[in-house]
């Protein structure tokens, strides 16, 4: 049995690459999460016009397309494994915010935002899962990985009401589209470790 990790280790989990890397894809999926929870119903006032209803029926749309991807989302891990997922859910992400941003009615905007809520799902639990490849130091590298999601949380909405105050919701939503696009770019990270694929 491997003696525990020592807190220098622990802090140490802070400067390995993968653990970086799995840290960037889950804060930029965090974000496209996190934002359209605080933000999406005004989003759809504000940019298109509409009733609170509507803004909030959009809302409710968003949280059922997660819902269904984040169930089936064992089944896709299983099937196509970490990478694919997480390149898929960056695209779907990625489509729908482009859909919401430059869509020029409230209809053509919800089929971006259930496209939206399919990339959001898995971005956060596939991380973890990536975080938690070594026995050795899991409980240090989901904490790192996990502080990282949670900041994006807490953080990126407010950052994207300022950002918002200034160009308007619709438009800052392009730093949410840059986040998710990083998050992709770098979806090969969470490959597990040994493994030559998935």
């Amino acid at each position: 049995m491997e003696p525990p990790m020592g807190a220098k280790e622990r802090m140490a989990v802070w400067k390995e690459r993968r653990t970086a890397l799995i840290g960037i894809i889950v804060l930029g999926m965090v974000f496209a999460e996190g934002s359209a929870n605080d933000w999406l119903p005004l989003v759809m006032v504000d940019g298109y016009k509409v009733t609170p209803a509507e803004g909030s029926f959009a809302f409710g749309l968003f949280v059922a397309a997660m819902t269904i991807c984040r169930a089936a989302g064992g089944v896709l891990l299983d099937r196509f494994g970490r990478v694919i997922v997480l390149r898929a859910s960056a695209f779907f992400a990625i489509t729908g915010l482009l859909i919401v941003i430059l869509g020029q009615s409230y209809a053509v905007a919800i089929v971006g935002v259930v496209l939206w809520g399919f990339g959001a799902a898995c971005g956060f639990p596939v991380g973890l899962s990536a975080a938690g490849d070594d026995p050795r130091g899991v409980v240090a590298r989901v904490g790192a990985v996990s502080t990282l999601g949670y900041l994006a949380f807490l953080v990126g909405p407010p950052v994207l009401g300022i950002i918002g105050q200034s160009v308007g919701l619709l438009r800052a939503l392009i730093v949410v589209l840059i986040a998710v696009t990083f998050a992709g770019l770098l979806s090969q990270a969470a490959k597990p470790i040994g493994s030559a694929d998935k």
